[in-house]
């Protein structure tokens, strides 16, 4: 035995159907002929709110006043947790120069994005940290315009907590809409908003499949799916532990997958049996997601040792990824498919989702395979730049004006030929390209 399936997912998470392709392209063709006109109209048939959209400083201290002051030291906690992050990793973006050859010189230099349209999922829960992982991230890149929308609740507006969050965060505006339309006007600048250069953020179907269709016109930090979550056991897990964090993980959505590795049958024989009961436990909203999520998308699989293991989950390139066995060391040095690794029970994927200080906006669907979560490099281009003395651009204007000339591009070789011709009249140079 290599690998066996304890429990296999009956459905595969799908990608967006045509059916949502053509309804999100349809908005998005509407807003874009007519701007804030069909931005409000679907803000009143979809967010049933017809309050002030962008709010104003006395509105957000309002919200700002609603919420507790437990609340604000839990919120601001965590904002310090991720600004800290944040900052660390901004450090590891150096700027350098190099000269290439005598006289010729290269360069990198990091510039953020100017202008950042943050997304914050309101609807079926009020993601508060989501508002954190965004808008602190952009605003220590030093992106100087941050947009920050989210679905309001109709006639009351945005979750104050949500509000305060933003603000202290470094939100410069903050706008009550939702859904494609918020991510359609915060790419084409509506109600005063800059045009956003980048959108980050979860969101439902419409939203990830509005970001999609958007691509190119901005951009972004990934096209995210439903979340998913794997962990990996062997005999030293704890199997309510195990099966406390997979539910937890699939009260996300219906279609959200968790998954356990292990290479004991005792831990996985547990977990399965615990997990209905621990679902079963939990309200009403969050026990019929995890239901479902369970039933249709959770695995159970039994591997024979940990490297199979750790092949397997690699294979699954998870977006959360835990480790709840022995040499955790091992497991750091081996693992290569994640968007963001928990090792040991003594954390869990909820700490990063709210307040540990690594971001919780990460690659689904086995995108982990080829790019990280949002950091602050999402925001930062990576752009260079050379100079030169005229006798440094002697052998560059040589190899250019022969390559080009190999290719075709008599236009390009020219463009080296005249420097040659200026800064060294006297000399001359086989630039034939054969």
């Amino acid at each position: 035995m290599t690998r066996e399936y304890l429990k296999k997912a009956k459905k595969i998470t799908s990608k967006s159907s045509s059916e949502v392709t053509d309804i999100v392209q349809g908005i998005l063709n509407n807003i874009e002929n007519n701007g804030e006109a069909a931005a409000r109209e679907y803000a009143l048939r979809f967010d049933k709110y017809a309050g002030n959209l962008i709010l104003t400083s006395d509105e957000i201290l309002e919200a700002s006043s609603k919420v507790s002051q437990k609340l604000k030291d839990d919120i601001r906690f965590s904002y310090d947790n991720v600004r800290t992050f944040a900052e660390a990793q901004k450090e590891t973006l150096q700027n350098f120069d190099i000269e290439i050859v005598p006289g010729f010189t290269a360069g990198q230099k990091y510039i953020p994005c100017k202008s950042v349209g943050c997304y914050i999922p309101g609807g079926r829960y009020s993601h508060v940290a989501s508002a954190i992982m965004t808008v602190t991230t952009a605003k220590v890149a030093g992106c100087t315009n941050i947009s920050a929308c989210s679905p309001p609740r109709a006639d009351i507006g945005i979750n104050p907590a949500i509000i305060y969050t933003a603000d202290l965060c470094g939100a410069d505006t903050i706008m009550a809409m939702g859904g494609v339309q918020a991510i359609a006007s915060m790419t084409y600048g509506l109600f005063g908003l800059a045009n956003a250069d980048i959108l980050v953020g979860p969101g439902n179907q419409f939203v990830a499949e509005a970001k999609r269709l958007l691509f190119g016109k901005v951009g972004l930090d990934m096209i995210a799916g439903p979340t998913d979550s794997l962990i990996l056991a062997d005999k030293t897990a704890d199997p309510l532990m195990v099966a406390t964090d997979l539910v937890g993980q699939a009260e996300h959505g219906y279609n959200s997958p968790v998954w356990l590795i292990t290479d004991n049958r005792k831990v996985a024989d547990k977990v399965l049996e615990l997990i209905p009961i621990i679902i079963n436990d939990l309200p009403k909203l969050n026990r019929d997601n995890a239901e479902a999520a369970w039933r249709d998308f959770g695995e159970v699989i039994l591997c024979a040792d940990r490297e199979t293991m750790a092949a397997t989950s690699d294979e699954y390139a998870p977006e959360h990824l835990t480790v709840q066995a022995e040499d955790l060391t091992w497991w750091l040095e081996r693992l290569s498919c994640y968007g963001s690794l928990f090792l040991g029970e003594e954390t869990t994927v909820a700490y990063g989702d709210k307040a540990s200080g690594t971001n919780h906006v990460l690659p689904t669907a086995q995108s982990s395979r080829y790019t990280g979560g949002l950091s602050v490099h999402k925001y930062m281009k990576a752009v260079t730049w050379q100079k030169s003395t005229k006798e440094g651009s002697k052998k560059i204007a040589q190899a250019t004006a022969r390559i080009s000339r190999t290719e075709g591009m008599e236009g390009h070789a020219r463009t080296a030929d005249i420097r040659l011709k200026k800064y060294f009249p006297d000399e001359h140079f086989d630039l034939t390209g054969e």
